[in-house]
């Protein structure tokens, strides 16, 4: 997520670390977080560090991603294996970046989840229809069923988008 914000443009840790958690869900990431990914990230050459003029007088350092940065992150997100398609988090932050990807790797992504949650599907599908689980057990198993059937169809739309050919600019 950190290297995909600096995509747009450069920017100082404390943006970084606010924006990064606005997408995450909270308030922001922590500190112990953003600086030890971002010095990592400048120690790979994924991202560089000047020093910039803060709006007080105090130095801010200021972070851009790097051709191998870019790089890094497309390999990054392209790498939809089993246990990242098992992953909600996953899913929605590859989605949120397809942009940045050529369909057909859009549509191996696709595909991929589509065919995580069919397994997910096949195996609460006995659940629901062999065993007793009482009222609330049930009423859970029919609300992860709906919720398969949900993404199923966001991911066909999805799909759909992805077909769609580009419109030229004239």
């Amino acid at each position: 997520m950190i290297l995909a914000l600096l995509l747009e443009a450069p920017q100082h840790g404390y943006a970084l670390k606010k924006r990064a958690g606005l997408i995450s869900g909270s308030a922001d990431m922590h500190n112990n977080l953003v600086y030890p990914l971002l010095r990592r990230f400048v120690g790979k050459g994924w991202v560089t560090r000047r020093k910039s003029a803060g709006e007080r007088g105090q130095t801010r350092q200021v972070y851009a991603l790097t051709a191998a940065g870019r790089r890094a992150l497309l390999d990054r997100i392209r790498d939809f294996d089993d246990a990242a398609a098992a992953s909600v988090e996953e899913f929605r932050i590859r989605v949120g970046l397809f942009p940045i990807l050529s369909p057909r790797e859009r549509e191996e992504i696709l595909q991929n989840r589509r065919a995580y949650l069919a397994g997910r599907d096949a195996r609460f599908e006995p659940l629901q229809e062999e065993m007793d689980l009482g009222e609330y057990g049930s009423e859970v198993v029919r609300f992860i069923r709906q919720e398969i059937k949900n993404e199923s169809t966001w991911i066909e739309r999805l799909r759909q988008m992805n077909r769609k050919p580009k419109k030229k600019l004239t």
